[in-house]
């Protein structure tokens, strides 16, 4: 199917006008195109026609000339060729069951969204395969911020797909002096990486929270790193992408920036407030929560250690306070490190 396209004339519709749907709407209208872009939030696509600012999600950031306002989901992906998903992991089944029925057969399904399925423990592209095996699926993942990919700011991202023309098409579409985009054959691992890096994030900003240093956040994202590879060669993915932009980059950007809701609502538990205070504060899905759970289950499902995530998945639910929750880690016995 890619390879048919032609890259002037493809039509692409968005499902999910957040900060990051946003921004990859407004990144394809620059290099040409004229993505439709669609939400469940009716208000929100309301002030979206009449602002030509998403105002709510990425303030500052006015919507390209390019960029049309779909009214439905069936009107989104009406004759798109690409059906770009970037609605949170929770609610991707839902959002992709409503727009399929009027999607084309041979559409192109893309998700930019993190995360795994609480209940399934599935991946979005495990989900798609489920709900629709005929539809080639790409993932897009690493490093970026939907703030600063709004704002121009130099990003590099990685793409995958289980079909090689598909990931290059892609790659093709986004491509531009400030968004450079590589291919990587691991569908899993990309999507993995980018899941798992949630709880990290979400640790190093309790541990900030708690006011520690620069040595306990090093300690946390090292060893959290071991983690996510340590699970996601379990599961099947590669162990070289955890080392590359879904993985070491996204982890670094994750847990360094004020941009990461994951990090910030860290931050707030770390200070002491209720998780679930803390969630809604934020007002924004919050990944790494519901993904610490989720890891956490894979994880005993298949057999693998993973004592930070089951750290942050206690504290999240209540069963452990953040300090104990480290001392415990402290006190874990003695290791080689390459175990």
């Amino acid at each position: 199917m890619a390879s048919s396209l032609n890259l002037s004339t493809v039509r692409i519709g968005i499902i999910g006008a957040g900060s990051w749907g946003t921004a990859l709407a407004n990144r394809l209208a620059a290099n040409g195109l004229d993505p439709a872009i669609w939400d469940l939030d009716t208000e929100l696509l309301a002030a979206l026609k009449r602002d030509r600012e998403n105002r709510k999600y990425l303030p500052g950031v006015p919507l390209d000339a390019g960029v049309r306002i779909a009214d439905t989901p069936a009107e989104v992906v009406d004759g798109a060729d690409v059906a770009l998903f970037a609605v949170p992991a929770q609610h991707f089944r839902t959002a992709f069951l409503s727009a399929q029925p009027a999607m084309k057969p041979d559409a192109l399904i893309l998700n930019v969204a993190k995360g795994i399925e609480l209940g399934s423990l599935k991946t979005i592209s495990q989900i798609a395969a489920e709900c629709a095996p005929g539809h080639t699926f790409v993932v897009l993942s690493g490093p970026s911020h939907a703030e600063e990919v709004g704002l121009n700011r130099p990003t590099t991202v990685a793409v995958a797909s289980a079909d090689t023309e598909a990931e290059e098409f892609v790659q093709a579409l986004f491509m531009s002096d400030v968004f450079r985009v590589y291919t990587n054959s691991d569908v899993l691992g990309l999507e993995l990486g980018g899941a798992l890096k949630n709880i990290i994030a979400l640790g190093a900003g309790i541990a900030d929270g708690m006011g520690f240093g620069d040595n306990t956040k090093a300690a946390l994202m090292t060893r959290g790193l071991a983690e996510m590879t340590r699970l996601g060669v379990a599961l099947g993915a590669k162990r070289e992408t955890f080392s590359g932009l879904a993985g070491v980059g996204d982890l670094i950007v994750t847990c360094t920036s004020m941009h990461s809701r994951n990090r910030r609502c860290g931050i707030l538990i770390g200070e002491g407030m209720p998780p679930e205070e803390a969630k809604e504060k934020i007002g924004m899905v919050v990944e790494g929560i519901t993904t610490a759970e989720a890891a956490y289950a894979l994880a005993q499902k298949h057999g693998v250690e993973v004592p930070i995530t089951e750290a942050i998945c206690k504290v999240v639910r209540g069963e452990l306070g953040p300090r104990e929750a480290l001392t415990n880690l402290m006190r874990r016995p003695r290791r080689h490190e390459a175990e």
